[in-house]
């Protein structure tokens, strides 16, 4: 019969001091209220963290969304240059196709090769244009000429 007892006494609903009754609400009531108050400012700091990492996620995920265009803009002007080479090469090799055809036809005009054919001779003038085939006479002006 003792812990009944004892058991109704601790839970200090049925009896015991107003006072002390209300000390302990009011004590329960501020320990709730400090514990809300941690909580709120545990939320905030976890809602700040994590608008943090969505910034800097944005960050590099708009920098990396640059490269790419970046290495796609690098990709297609070497595509197209690879491009133009490969036509340049087919122009090149269709060319010396046509002259190993006309060095062919030559030799077969000749019948002892390409270097019996006579080459014409090119004028020196033309390879030194410095060296003219004519005498140079130098333009003389008269000191009145911008006078007018």
């Amino acid at each position: 019969m003792a812990s009944i007892q004892r058991a109704a006494a601790s839970s200090g609903s049925e009896g015991g001091d107003p006072a002390v009754i209300d000390d302990r609400k009011r004590k329960r009531m501020i320990s709730n209220r400090e514990s809300a108050r941690r909580s709120r400012m545990k939320k905030q700091k976890l809602l700040e963290d994590l608008t943090e990492e969505v910034n800097r996620l944005q960050s590099a995920n708009k920098e990396i969304n640059e490269r790419i265009k970046k290495n796609e803009d690098a990709y297609v002007k070497m595509e197209s240059a690879n491009d133009i080479l490969k036509a340049q090469t087919t122009e090149l090799a269709d060319r010396l196709q046509s002259l190993n055809s006309i060095i062919e036809m030559a030799e077969e005009v000749n019948g002892n090769g390409f270097n019996s054919l006579e080459i014409p001779q090119i004028p020196d003038s033309f390879m030194n244009p410095w060296q003219l085939n004519y005498p140079f006479h130098p333009l003389m002006a008269s000191p009145d000429m911008f006078l007018h």
